[in-house]
């Protein structure tokens, strides 16, 4: 059996969860499966119409985790700002390790991406692939920044697209 601690995360609480972004739990409920008893957090994605039920003994092993701080928010923010590092890989590592990112819940390296994927109107289009990711990745950091400022969205992705072309202008 392994060592996991439980977390204390209590119901109506936002929480990220690292493949699927910011969701709000819901319950916490017990289940019998295959004969053993098991305590669930039920989060709710509710832009993505998802329920997902993680075994609460395990939510620290998958990284579930408590939304982040303010300061962290600050933090990927200097990260936007930050000149984009595009390695010279071939594009299917360099999508690789951007989709590794994104999934691993990691704000700051979210950030990353967004700020590694971002292309101002001169230069040269995304490809389709370029495009998703940069979506993916921009999506998740709007959502936690909206969850961690109160919770609109359209305001966090103002915010975000405000810090993205403050870079281009500097």
């Amino acid at each position: 059996m392994t060592k996991s601690k439980k977390l204390d995360f209590r119901p109506n609480e936002f929480v990220v969860y690292p493949a699927h972004g910011v969701g709000q739990i819901i319950s916490v409920e017990s289940q019998e499966v295959a004969g053993i008893s098991l305590e669930l957090f039920v989060i709710s994605f509710e832009k993505d119409k998802m329920t997902l039920r993680v075994p609460t003994n395990k939510a620290t092993e998958i990284g579930m985790r408590a939304l982040s701080s303010p300061d962290v928010i600050a933090h990927a923010m200097k990260t936007l700002k930050g000149k984009a590092k595009v390695k010279r890989a071939m594009w299917s590592r360099r999508a690789q390790e951007y989709e590794q990112k994104i999934n691993s819940g990691d704000l700051i390296a979210i950030a990353e991406v967004v700020r590694d994927l971002h292309r101002t109107d001169d230069q040269r289009e995304q490809s389709y692939s370029e495009r998703q990711l940069y979506e993916a990745a921009l999506e998740r950091l709007t959502r936690e920044v909206a969850a961690v400022s109160g919770g609109d969205e359209v305001a966090a992705s103002k915010e975000v697209g405000d810090v993205l072309t403050s870079r281009v202008a500097a």
